[in-house]
Formats: structure tokens, C-alpha cells, sequence
């Protein structure tokens, strides 16, 4: 458990901007948009952190679960994506977790806890106004306890929110077909910039929107929405890019790429926290 030093957040990791660049030049060639921001307007991370930002107060407890080393934050060259996703500094307190003991080292945390497989989270029950999960859902393997213990640790009227691949995404269908001990090996041809460190097992049992709704609905409301997003599996590659952009129009909803999930627990936050929605 690791109490973090006041850092300042505005000094990044090393980005490697070569292999960063590869993912921004496509962008750029198929969204004008982007040589503007350096980001398309259908930036996943962008939808997701902007609804986010609706929701958080200065004086929310805020859980990053899954937090890992903040690769985000060291690695993206985007000040703006940088700064979305960056709740400390903009809320009361960002506690953070992972299996990985690498979270001690997440900058963009108050608090960095290590979790020990199988236990329950180490919090109190009801201490958190908002939990966000960054591609995270997909690595659970017991998605009964991640409800069970995601719902314990959040006050009523608080919200759990989640980005994540959909499992019956055309990616998602085609991750499932490699077995997961190849993963680092095919994901370093085809997604430029991945960095083998941050490559898990996958699972894919909270992926679905029912998936969703049998773990948290009896407890929770469950919203969704589906993101085709931007390309970013393409080898580096301008026909593949262009072509999977080309499957993004054209594919049915249900095969999208990506889900936002927002999971607001039922029951009234208590009077002296209560906040307005």
C-alpha cells in the first residue's frame, strides 16, 4: 500500500513519440479533425472520460480500479486525453488497485493499493462516489465477485463506469481465436505502440450488455453504448486502417468494437453527501 508524493502531473513519461505517431498519422489521414486536437471525434477514451466529467464533483472519492501502471498518462502523447482521464487534482481523493504491484508507481494516484488474488477489494463499504475501470472488464475471470465487490465499495447513487471491448466485436471475436500466451507476440505486429507490459489474459465475461444486467441489475441501473471508435489493430497500416474504418460504417451495431458502460448503484446517497445528478 502506497501513499503517493505530491508529483507534478504535469510532466510526463518518456512517450515514444515514433511508435505513437503511427496511430496519430492514420488518424489524421481519415479524420481531418484530428491534425486540429490529435484526436478523431470518435476517440473512444475522449466519449467515455467526457461523460465522466459530467458526473464528477470536487469533492468525490474516486476508485481507479484496475489501475495499473497509468500507462495512459506516461504514454499517450495527447495533453488533452492526458488531462480527461486525470481525476487528481479535480476530486477530493483518487484511491487505486491492481493485482500488478506496477500501480505503486501510477502517478496520477493519492493512493496505490496492491491486491492479493481472491481477496475482497480493501475498502469500506460505501466509500466511493465514483469507481472507473479502464479496459479492465474483459480481464475478469470471477464476474460475481467483481459485481459484488464493485457494488460494496460504492455509495448509493454512486456510479461505476467502464470502457471495455464488446465480446462480440469483430476484434474481440478475433482475440478469443489466439490463445492468450500469444497475445504480447500478435499484438506487437498489430497494434503499433503496445507495449508488451501491459498485455493480460483475457476473459470476456463482463462484456455484454446482459452480461452487465445479470451481475449488476438487480442492484444497479445498467447504461451502455457502443463505440466503433478509431482503428487502432492495422499493423501500421494505411490500407488496414482504411479498411476497417470502411467495417465500422458498415457493420451492425452489435458487432462494434467497443462499450461504455455506466452502472449507477440504486438507493440515495445519505444528506451529507447527497449531490446533485
Amino acid at each position: 500500500m502506497t501513499r503517493r508524493r505530491d508529483t507534478d502531473l504535469q510532466t510526463f513519461g518518456t512517450v515514444d513519440y515514433a511508435r505513437a505517431g503511427k496511430q496519430l498519422r492514420m488518424d489524421q489521414a481519415f479524420h481531418p479533425e484530428a491534425r486540429i486536437s490529435g484526436f478523431a471525434h470518435l476517440d473512444p477514451e475522449v466519449m467515455f472520460f467526457t461523460q465522466i466529467a459530467a458526473l464528477l464533483k470536487p469533492d468525490d472519492v474516486v476508485l481507479d480500479f484496475g489501475a495499473g501502471r497509468g500507462e495512459w498518462f506516461e504514454d499517450d502523447p495527447s495533453h488533452y486525453r492526458r488531462w480527461l482521464q486525470n481525476f487528481r487534482g479535480r476530486c477530493a481523493f483518487v484511491d487505486g488497485c491492481d493485482v500488478d504491484p506496477v500501480v505503486a508507481n501510477n502517478r496520477t494516484l493519492d493512493k496505490a493499493t496492491v491486491l492479493q488474488q481472491g481477496q475482497d477489494l480493501p475498502y469500506e463499504d460505501e466509500r466511493f462516489d465514483l469507481v472507473v475501470s479502464r479496459y479492465v472488464f474483459e480481464h475478469l475471470a470471477d464476474p460475481e465477485w467483481a459485481a459484488n465487490e464493485l457494488l460494496r465499495v460504492t455509495k448509493p447513487g454512486g456510479w461505476i463506469c467502464a470502457i471495455a471491448p464488446n465480446k462480440w466485436g469483430y476484434l474481440a471475436l478475433a482475440s478469443r481465436l489466439v490463445p492468450n500466451r500469444l497475445h504480447a507476440k500478435v499484438l506487437r505486429f498489430v497494434q503499433p505502440g503496445r507495449k508488451e507490459a501491459d498485455i493480460f489474459p483475457t476473459a470476456y465475461k463482463l462484456n455484454t450488455p446482459g452480461d452487465l444486467r445479470k451481475h449488476f441489475g438487480d442492484r444497479a441501473d445498467v447504461f451502455w453504448f457502443r463505440s466503433s471508435a478509431t482503428p487502432t489493430y492495422h499493423f501500421g497500416k494505411r490500407a488496414i486502417y482504411g479498411l476497417q474504418a470502411l467495417l465500422h460504417r458498415v457493420l451492425p451495431p452489435q458487432l462494434d468494437k467497443g462499450l461504455c458502460i455506466f452502472i449507477r448503484k440504486h438507493g440515495k446517497m445519505h444528506s451529507s453527501t447527497a449531490k446533485e445528478t
